[in-house]
């Protein structure tokens, strides 16, 4: 493979580490940390810990962290995931799906400051999900409800210039590509809806291999998550220890053109953040030059 080859893969992803993998560190650190290793940005999960969105000030902490990320030239994107930021005893809770419309709306104000924190950032995107349909709930009420809840979350992030990037998760209401299209077109296809596209989660259940799940999603694809994942299981594993063949993967999203971060997702291993964030970045580059060369449209193109 020629060094021209490896460019034109590689110069077009940018690569950055979920801080819901560095829970164990302060913010300042963590951000350090990805600089210091090479990373392009980060994933910034709004959690207690990590730039907390309900406490006091943030505006003002939210300056200071854009201070910091742009001295550290870190590009960011804003996540919303945080297990129990909302309701220490229900994990992801309350949802844009809860019965109790006082809950939605507690959500849907997370997601609102979360769009806030992403403009004074110059994030590139706010992630969010679905959450879990409710025990006793009908499909078609959990997907009025879900349409209903965002609604005004995408009028704010349109203002804002940000777009909401909703992430297919397995076991929520919106599991898959399938399900981000039925609510695309239920929101009358926003152009400010975007996709958050997880290449574990379309190892895990999705019909296409990821690299076609990359190209298919290409048009929506507003932010990226990647870490390795078997099929049918769906547990974050750090890279080599799941299925997904990583060349192929990367070269098509490559291909498309997307110019936002690829994040590494791996909330489960932040015992030990520092070891896979220094393992992952070097393999991310590893597997982007190993990918063929590809044009924008997806084919492979010779090598000269």
């Amino acid at each position: 493979m020629t060094g021209e080859t490896t460019a034109s893969v590689h110069g077009l992803l940018r690569f950055g580490y979920g801080t819901n993998g560095l829970a164990d560190l302060r913010l300042d650190d963590a951000l350090a940390l990805l600089a210091d290793l090479g990373y392009d940005g980060v994933g910034l999960t709004l959690d207690h810990m990590h730039l907390d969105p309900l406490a006091p000030d943030l505006a003002a902490r939210t300056r200071e962290v854009a201070h910091r990320l742009d001295a550290l030239g870190l590009g960011v994107t804003v996540e919303t995931g945080a297990r129990y930021v909302l309701d220490p005893r229900r994990k992801h809770g309350p949802s844009l799906l809860d019965p109790d419309p006082d809950d939605r709306a507690r959500r849907a104000d997370l997601l609102l400051r979360a769009v806030r924190v992403a403009a004074d950032l110059g994030a590139h995107a706010v992630h969010c999900f679905s959450g879990i349909t409710p025990a006793g709930t009908d499909e078609d009420t959990a997907w009025k409800r879900l349409a209903e809840s965002l609604a005004p979350v995408l009028d704010t992030a349109a203002s804002a210039g940000v777009p909401l990037a909703v992430e297919p998760e397995p076991g929520h209401l919106l599991a898959t590509l399938a399900d981000f299209h039925r609510l695309r077109r239920a929101l009358g296809d926003p152009e400010n809806l975007g996709l958050t596209l997880d290449i574990g989660h379309c190892q895990c259940l999705e019909p296409l291999p990821p690299a076609d799940c990359v190209r298919a999603a290409a048009p929506w694809l507003r932010h990226v998550q990647v870490e390795d994942m078997r099929r049918g299981v769906h547990e974050h594993l750090p890279f080599g220890d799941g299925e997904i063949d990583f060349p192929p993967v990367l070269a098509a999203l490559a291909a498309t053109g997307y110019q936002g971060l690829t994040v590494v997702e791996l909330p489960r291993h932040s015992h030990a953040g520092p070891h896979f964030a220094e393992r992952s970045l070097p393999f991310l580059r590893r597997a982007a030059a190993a990918s063929p060369r590809t044009s924008r449209s997806g084919e492979p193109s010779a090598t000269h």
